[in-house]
């Protein structure tokens, strides 16, 4: 009688992360975390900072219209419960540690967002995020180009490589306003479709629509973040780092205006191999302008996906009493990915999101 054949293991089964060879693959970048993380505490301690520990757990985990954050349920001891959320940022608490006094804190924070996961994002990452009081924000500029460099010579590179491009940490940074690279890199004249502080839509759409797919719900946006990424960022960050700053006001978020222009925030990102790095703002001190930005985002947020996050009275509180102030959030498994040579984000953490192999 023939005999079954045997039962063969799936050759193309991958085998769990914390399987001793594929945690072997990644040793290198576990171990090149680890040298940056030693490399920026030390830098941020000479610099004088405190390094702080904010809660995970908010009323709100911030009011920005495209921010999703996982929500949980608290007990009491009396049974009562009230919702909360896991934090997008340090962002809030970080600013009320301002109102209190703090001069310079920095916090690596472990953060969390829901909608996202791919190369360049996890649902829970590490957020490098630190605040100078009575500072303006090319101080928090120059922090940010010095903590990258730091980062790569921790490992040794000399130069930042994705996706074929690349960058070298250590040269002068390109600064380009958001308006020049839209010009350059898309022929459009941004600032001449904002009026006191808004976009105007029609006048966006009508010059991009030669770039880029606009569809009828596109807001002005929609449309400016679609020539952002299709057209502006990949030219970002190529031989050298980009600082693009003066985002234009309707992308302000939590930024002041510019006192000498309007239409223009206190905003910049630095970028890397077209790689978005950090995010950083000359920090908005007036509770009432943020009030109104919050509930606009919140109001577009339930219009798009149909639910909306509360206010933080606490934070709106604290942002009237803050100092003037200047802080940068920095995407630090980026840049660790950078500098150690990984091409994705899940090879420089320790433990890959839950549920993933």
């Amino acid at each position: 009688m023939d005999s079954e054949p045997p039962v063969m293991a799936d050759i193309d089964q991958v085998s769990p992360w914390w399987s001793p060879t594929r945690h072997a693959d990644r040793k290198p970048f576990l171990m090149a975390r680890a040298a940056i993380t030693r490399a920026v505490r030390g830098w941020f301690d000479e610099q004088g900072f405190t390094e702080v520990e904010t809660g995970i757990l908010q009323v709100s985990p911030g009011n920005e219209t495209h921010l999703h954050a996982p929500r949980t349920e608290i007990i009491s001891h009396d049974g009562t419960r009230a919702t909360r959320y896991l934090r997008t940022s340090p962002e809030f608490a970080a600013k009320k540690l301002l109102a209190a006094g703090e001069a310079k804190i920095f916090e690596l924070a472990r953060v969390f967002r829901d909608r996202e996961r791919g190369d360049l994002h996890l649902p829970e990452f590490t957020m490098l995020e630190w605040y100078r009081a009575d500072a303006g924000y090319d101080a928090v500029m120059a922090d940010t180009i010095a903590v990258i460099a730091h980062a790569a010579q921790a490992t040794g590179t000399g130069q930042f490589s994705f996706r074929g491009r690349t960058a070298d940490p250590f040269a002068e940074p390109e600064l380009l306003t958001v308006a020049s690279a839209f010009d350059r890199f898309a022929g459009i004249d941004l600032l001449a479709t904002i009026t006191d502080g808004e976009g105007e839509r029609a006048s966006l759409a009508a010059a991009a629509r030669p770039r880029v797919r606009i569809t009828d719900d596109d807001t002005w946006s929609d449309i400016f973040s679609k020539v952002l990424v299709e057209h502006v960022e990949p030219n970002l960050g190529q031989g050298r780092l980009t600082i693009l700053f003066e985002y234009p006001a309707p992308e302000a978020a939590l930024a002041r205006a510019k006192a000498s222009d309007p239409r223009v925030a206190e905003r910049f990102e630095v970028y890397a191999c077209g790689v978005e790095l950090a995010n950083g703002f000359g920090e908005l001190t007036d509770a009432g302008e943020q009030r109104r930005r919050f509930a606009a985002d919140m109001d577009e947020k339930e219009r798009r996906y149909g639910e909306r996050y509360p206010l933080d009275e606490d934070f709106l509180a604290a942002v009237a009493a803050m100092p003037p102030s200047s802080g940068v959030a920095l995407g630090f498994d980026r840049l660790v990915m950078l500098a150690s040579g990984a091409l994705r984000v899940d090879q420089v953490v320790w433990t890959p999101p839950a549920g993933e192999t």
